[in-house]
């Protein structure tokens, strides 16, 4: 249970729909190519974000999270986390997955209109890349506190699996969104190791036809290359829609002087001009 696991090949695909996609390269009909156009990084402080979003009309929205639990966790901490897997749970040390949770309960929960925090995980012995699991059944969690207690007490039972797919809980987030019939921001906090691609891709381009905003908070060694370029070059969507952040550049910068206002930075970057592009595309209470 917990982060037992030996390391495998990061090759290793376990499914017919992983492996590697030049997205770069990859084509798109033209009346969707010619109005894509990535969202640039350009804010310096949270004041200027904020001021956006103020500008954007953004008000409030609702948070979504989703936790990775596949076995990639056991070795990708061997650079950033002292060797230890990137789920272990340890009394008075924060796991970068604590870590996340924690900070995105300070810097983004003022986004969140009831405080009611559906929280999933994916890529577990159960889910596999085909499903995710509720944190708590009966409930979302109210705030970010009782997500964090949640993922402190069911983290040491749960068995890394795999293979790795964002698209279950990409998919699970718009089924909320079409059911409330508001913008949401999904927050995926992951390792990296995406290996079920084409699906992941499919669920990111499916994604651009709601007012969803994906953020994508980077955890333990990477590799981060795959993450950049669903950032950056899918552009087959409707919008932008998924932001990556390394959170281990940030907090493990020796030079950063305020590390929670640079994650915050970090992660609300794209969200004034994706909601510019949602309302635009009359995404919004359809």
């Amino acid at each position: 249970m917990g982060c037992g696991g030996s390391k495998q090949s990061s090759s290793s695909s376990g499914s017919g729909t992983s492996g590697s996609v030049s997205l770069e390269k990859k084509s798109a009909p033209n009346n969707v190519a010619s109005r894509f156009v990535p969202i640039k990084d350009k804010f310096q402080s949270l004041e200027e974000v904020q001021t956006a979003l103020r500008n954007a009309g953004l008000e409030s929205s609702n948070l979504i999270i989703g936790v990775d639990y596949t076995k990639s966790n056991t070795w990708n901490g061997k650079r950033t986390f002292g060797g230890k897997c990137l789920h272990d749970i340890t009394p008075g040390q924060m796991n970068p997955y604590q870590q996340a949770i924690a900070i995105i309960g300070e810097t983004l929960s003022v986004f969140d209109d009831d405080n009611l925090i559906p929280a999933y995980g994916f890529g577990d012995s159960r889910t596999n890349d085909k499903s995710v699991f509720k944190f708590t059944n009966d409930r979302p969690s109210f705030g970010f506190a009782e997500v964090l207690n949640h993922y402190n007490e069911i983290t040491p039972l749960i068995s890394l699996a795999g293979p790795t797919s964002f698209a279950p809980i990409i998919r699970e987030a718009i089924s909320i969104v079409r059911e409330e019939k508001s913008y949401h921001i999904l927050v995926i906090i992951a390792d990296g190791e995406v290996t079920v691609v084409n699906e992941t891709v499919k669920a990111i381009v499916e994604a651009s036809k709601y007012p969803l905003s994906i953020v994508c908070i980077g955890v333990g060694d990477g590799p981060w290359d795959l993450m950049e370029e669903f950032d950056d070059k899918i552009p087959e969507r409707a919008y932008d829609n998924f932001q990556f952040v390394d959170s281990a550049k940030i907090f493990n910068n020796p030079k950063s002087e305020n590390k929670v206002v640079e994650f915050a930075v970090a992660a609300l970057q794209e969200i004034p001009e994706q909601f510019q592009a949602i309302k635009a595309l009359g995404l919004l209470n359809q």
